[in-house]
């Protein structure tokens, strides 16, 4: 799998608070996505646009990757989003996240609007890049044909508070575990939507935990999807961020140990190794699914800047 662009932590920004854009480009997320949905009132969308055009342009968001979040193809304003923020700032922006994507055809749309605004505006073909977010039901069970619909997609994301609004789940609390449900009610959910992330070499991101002040319940929170496999989660204060991004790393022991496992597979598989399959490494057994599962976090902990603090000796003749 390729594990595309750095997504530990994706921070959202609301387009309608110039003070918010200029602080964001500061702080230590993966990504930041520039909203002009929910975080926007209908009345304040058409000035956030404008912010956020003038932001991408003029803001420093050094190795950030930057993502405009526009309003969903049930309103009236996500035809003016794509197009006024491609044409303004088309230059300045990684992709577009379209939400509550319900059907292959609504990627469909941005994918065809995105070629023909990058044609008219001279920009590279293909270049701006498409976040599924899937919201609902119909969503959940279109999310294969979803992350296949273009080659464009990124990422697809989990949107749990209209998720529970459309499963009419009795809960408020948006994010946590139900202490009433014997278990985690989002496994399925998070596990479908890696399923298909997966089956299309896509990223899969977990949504946001709205008790911004709870970071331990963050941290937990993160926790469950980090260990399935998903690349990062909503971080919607700057105060997740410092834990979206180690839970999403791995442990510093972890790294070392794929690294070691890399280069003693790549010694004892090789000529002088002595051309072997599976070999002890230590007390552990190591053949071609230990270097593939070593892959995984190898490039997780070298795509957050991780050094490793070990290095594999051959042994002596």
């Amino acid at each position: 799998m390729s594990l595309g662009r750095p997504r530990r932590s994706c921070l959202a920004v609301p387009g309608s608070s110039v003070k918010m854009l200029e602080k964001a480009q500061g702080l230590p997320a993966d990504q930041v996505f520039l909203d002009l949905e929910d975080a926007v009132a209908p009345l304040a969308k058409p000035s956030a646009r404008k912010n956020i055009v003038a932001a991408l342009n003029e803001g420093g968001w050094g190795s950030k990757t930057r993502v405009v979040r526009v309003n969903d193809l049930t309103t009236p304003w996500t035809y003016t989003d794509v197009i006024e923020i491609v044409e303004g700032a088309g230059a300045n922006l990684d992709c577009i996240m379209l939400p509550k994507v319900q059907s292959a055809s609504h990627v469909e749309w941005l994918d065809l609007t995105l070629t023909q605004l990058e044609k008219t505006l001279g920009l590279p073909i293909g270049g701006i890049g498409i976040e599924a977010q899937i919201e609902n039901a119909a969503g959940l069970v279109n999310v294969d044909a979803i992350a296949a619909a273009s080659p464009r997609v990124e990422t697809i994301i989990f949107g749990p508070a209209d998720f529970m609004a459309s499963l009419n789940m009795k809960s408020l609390v948006v994010g946590a575990l139900n202490p009433d449900y014997p278990g985690d009610p989002f496994h399925y959910i998070l596990m479908r939507i890696l399923m298909a992330a997966r089956m299309h070499d896509k990223q899969a991101i977990d949504g946001p935990y709205l008790q911004i002040k709870d970071v331990d319940g963050f941290r937990e929170v993160a926790k469950r999807s980090a260990a399935l496999g998903f690349d990062g989660k909503w971080v919607l204060h700057p105060g997740q961020l410092d834990a979206a991004n180690e839970v999403y790393s791995p442990a510093q022991q972890d790294y070392d140990h794929a690294e070691l496992i890399l280069d003693a597979y790549d010694y004892f598989t090789s000529e002088v190794g002595g051309k072997l399959g599976a070999v002890m490494l230590g007390d552990e057994m190591i053949d071609e699914a230990s270097r593939k599962m070593a892959l995984v976090i190898a490039a997780k902990g070298r795509a957050a800047g991780m050094t490793r603090t070990s290095s594999f000796t051959p042994p002596s003749a």
